[in-house]
Formats: C-alpha cells, structure tokens, sequence
C-alpha cells in the first residue's frame, strides 16, 4: 500500500501543470515538462544505474490523458507519444518533495549536453 494517499488530481493543460493533493496536506503542482523528463519508464530511467536517458526538447510538452492503474497508481500519457511510465502515489510524491533538486540537476543535464532548456514561447 502507499505510504501517501493522494486526495485530489487536476490537470491544467493551458499551463501543463499537475496538480497532486495528498491526505497528509501536501500539494504539489508539477510541470508536464518536469514528469515526462523524470518518467518512471525505462525508456528514461533506463535498465539499471547509469543507464537513464536523458530527454531533451520537452518544454512543451503536454499530458492527453491520465489513467487509473489500480488504486497505486497512474499511467501518464503525453502528447510526444510517451505513454510508459507508471506514477505511483509515493513517486509522485517524492517528485514533488525533491523538485528543486531533480530541476537543478535536470537543467545542469541539459547545459552539459549542450542543449541548454529553452523556455515555452507562451510560457
């Protein structure tokens, strides 16, 4: 069972943010950009340490669809055709705790490989 009950679920698609409500009276409103780059799929994370992907180009991408994947969970699917990572309430969770430090990492990631993040024209 979860550790963290999410209590509320609401996608902004104008502004492509999620917006995750749990029991303990946390919320957290994460970027479409920010769950697709951190996705749990092995397509990002790859098969084992070392082996994650790093995504590039993400800044506008958008969530079509969430989808319930028993009560632990659910199956994000973006516009880019990802539909493979399985966001279970604790992952969502720590994104949210540990989103300052995943962004920092990320966009260094970015900076390093040369492709530095350009933000949303309409953003």
């Amino acid at each position: 069972m979860a550790q963290h009950q999410p209590t509320d679920l609401l996608l902004h698609q104008a502004t492509r943010v999620l917006e995750v409500s749990f029991a303990d009276g946390a919320t957290f409103r994460l970027s479409c950009e920010y769950l697709r780059v951190y996705s749990p799929s092995a397509e990002v994370r790859g098969h084992g340490p070392g082996q994650g992907v790093l995504q590039i180009g993400k800044e506008k991408v958008n969530i079509t669809d969430i989808e319930p994947v028993g009560n632990y969970a659910v199956r994000l699917v973006f516009d880019d055709g990802h539909n493979t990572g399985l966001y279970t309430w604790d992952y969502l969770y720590q994104l949210g705790k540990q989103f300052a430090a995943n962004w920092l990492t990320y966009t260094t990631a970015l900076v390093e490989a040369g492709h530095p993040r350009q933000a949303p024209a309409d953003a």
